[in-house]
């Protein structure tokens, strides 16, 4: 049987998985009857991918046409995830780039044409989304050739195909339409994907050799190591040599031997040189290792990722409520769990501290929180700090991440937009106003400067902008940024908060808190609306008197509380400052606890 190994790559919501839902099922990959006949984004299983709508883990897939099996491989769209393209682009010998026609190229559609380009892959461009209202074909198509213009690395790569999509409804065309009605069709995809996607250059008459590029775990098989086959055929029982970085470090068998069919993974006897499988009996295989034939050990050249831009500590909870939430509490069972993360998570760092502090290096806030939430939903309690930048050093120099970050908002909120970007140090480089009234800003700007940016043009925008951004360069270290957020509201007691002591602490600023809500001397309960951080006893009750008078039944009405999540409140922290992380609570607080030892560090002002 004919193989094709091919990626779907695009800026995040640009259509990816969507064009693999039509894919899979017009391939009869699954029985009319069958549930995801019915379903959509078929293969973004994980919780937050469902809740956030963005794939975050690379998927494997494969269908049958025409005689031909495809191996499809799903891709991320946001930049943070970008370790998860660079390790399963190797994997393929061709792919889609989906391009949404109204948005044309994004940042991340730079990033990974870029990647594809250095694998050497052949590329298939689908303008997808031409249904929207305010499409512009041309304009996309010719944003597209410039993008190609600037990036490729040989003249061949900008020959490339062109096909038109509405990847929702499972539709697509070699020439633009001018009729979108019709039945569900994908065969000019289908068709292109034989045409265009070379088959994979692999030898069958070789020794077994295969770069591992995923891991996967069952409590029945233990480990799956998965990747494409460069040469050899892989069986069962075939004796092999793991070959890590730093020469053969484990000698096994091959005990069981697995190849995607749809969503199954399929058991068979044999995987030929060219397709993907996964194979078990490896126990010790890391992302990046070879594993050849004993006979004949020769290592492959090892995946380079891009070095994290981001670190931010973790540690076991600290704060008076530590063990009350959680069912994993210590920093023994927290260290286990990176340290397993490790293993799969290429893009993720680890450094030891002292006193118990673990460094977590990242490729970016999303990366980072998305870690943080899956720890904290299998039941895991611990604190963490405020993210900060990587700084390298380079020739000599202390150098740090520069991000390209473009804006899509409104045209009516671009320049208080432009404002914020420009107040955290970012260089304007272009903009743009749509037909539609909406307005795209380029900028320049650190890293550093965007951390808390994207909340904060949310706000600006009233929740109506779209702000991407991905890694361009380092520059020198800058001087220190000054302090963009105000002063905070610590409660000062132990207890309840109550609504005579919330209605208090809104007096001075926002709150975060519902009453009812515990609280402990150090821990942040609002903003406040001036520099300083004020401490606010709000578990206080209102004193009872023996006066009476005419409004002394009246209720107080408490403004709602502000409630953040998760990125948000990373984003709030500065450096005093934690985010207590339980199944059940996020919880800001000051480092020091005791208002004592804090006071002789800050001032503070009491109320």
């Amino acid at each position: 049987m004919d193989i094709r190994n091919v990626a779907i790559i695009a800026h995040v919501d640009h259509g990816k998985t969507t064009l693999v839902d039509g894919l899979l099922k017009q391939s009869k990959t699954f029985r009319e009857n069958e549930a995801e006949m019915s379903q959509t984004l078929i293969l973004d299983s994980n919780d937050q991918e469902k809740e956030r709508g963005i794939t975050i883990l690379a998927k494997n897939t494969a269908i049958i046409y025409k005689n031909t099996k495809i191996n499809i491989i799903d891709t991320p769209g946001h930049a943070d995830f970008s370790g998860e393209v660079e390790r399963t682009l190797n994997m393929a010998d061709g792919a889609i780039l989906v391009i949404d026609a109204q948005e044309g190229p994004m940042p991340q559609t730079k990033f990974v044409l870029k990647k594809a380009f250095e694998l050497g892959l052949r590329l298939i461009v689908v303008i997808n989304k031409i249904d929207k209202k305010y499409a512009n074909i041309p304009k996309a198509l010719n944003k597209t050739y410039d993008l190609f213009l600037d990036l490729a690395q040989a003249d061949n790569q900008l020959n490339f195909p062109v096909f038109y999509a509405i990847g929702r409804e499972g539709k697509a065309w070699e020439k633009i339409p001018t009729d979108f009605s019709g039945d569900a069709d994908l065969t000019a995809i289908f068709e292109a994907i034989l045409k265009y996607i070379p088959a994979p250059a692999a030898c069958s008459n070789s020794p077994f050799q295969m770069l591992v590029a995923s891991l996967d775990w069952d409590a029945f098989k233990g480990k799956y190591s998965i990747g494409k086959i460069t040469r050899g055929t892989a069986k069962r029982g075939l004796k092999t040599a793991l070959i890590g970085s730093e020469g053969i470090e484990e000698i096994s068998k091959i005990d069981h031997i697995y190849a995607n069919l749809g969503l199954k993974r399929v058991e068979i006897e044999e995987g030929f040189a060219g397709d993907i499988v996964a194979i078990t009996g490896i126990k010790n295989s890391g992302i990046g290792d070879t594993i050849a034939d004993f006979n004949n050990p020769e290592g492959l050249p090892r995946m380079a990722i891009e070095e994290p831009t981001l670190k931010l500590s973790v540690s076991a909870n600290t704060s008076p409520f530590a063990g009350r939430e959680g069912k994993f509490c210590t920093s023994r069972q927290l260290l286990e769990r990176i340290k397993k993360e490790l293993d799969t998570n290429v893009s993720l760092k680890l450094e030891m501290g002292a006193q118990g502090e673990f460094t977590l290096f990242g490729r970016g806030e999303l990366h980072l929180s998305v870690f943080i939430e899956n720890l904290r939903r299998e039941g895991y309690e611990f604190q963490v700090s405020r993210p900060q930048v990587v700084i390298r050093e380079i020739n000599g120099v202390n150098t740090e991440p520069v991000e390209e970050l473009t804006v899509d908002t409104v045209s009516e909120y671009a320049q208080a937009i432009t404002s914020e970007v420009i107040q955290r140090r970012g260089i304007l480089v272009s903009q743009s106003a749509n037909s539609d009234g909406s307005a795209r800003i380029v900028f320049e700007i650190t890293t550093r400067g965007l951390i808390g940016l994207k909340s904060a043009i949310l706000t600006l925008s009233k929740g109506t902008a779209a702000a991407n951004s991905y890694f361009i360069k380092n520059q020198p270290l800058g001087t220190n940024f000054p302090k963009l957020r105000k002063g905070v509201l610590i409660a000062s007691e132990a207890g309840k908060a109550l609504t005579y002591g919330l209605n208090v602490a809104q007096g001075r600023g926002i709150t975060f808190i519902n009453p009812g809500t515990p609280v402990y001397p150090g821990m942040i309960i609002g903003l406040n609306s001036r520099e300083d951080d004020i401490e606010i006893n709000v578990c206080k009750e209102k004193k009872q008197t023996n006066v009476r008078s005419s409004t002394a039944d009246i209720a107080v009405i408490l403004t709602p509380p502000t409630i953040m999540s998760l990125e948000q409140n990373m984003e709030f922290l500065e450096r005093d400052e934690l985010l207590e992380v339980t199944p059940k609570n996020l919880r800001l607080r000051k480092k020091i606890l005791d208002p004592i030892k804090r006071r002789r560090s800050k001032n503070i002002i009491y109320v």
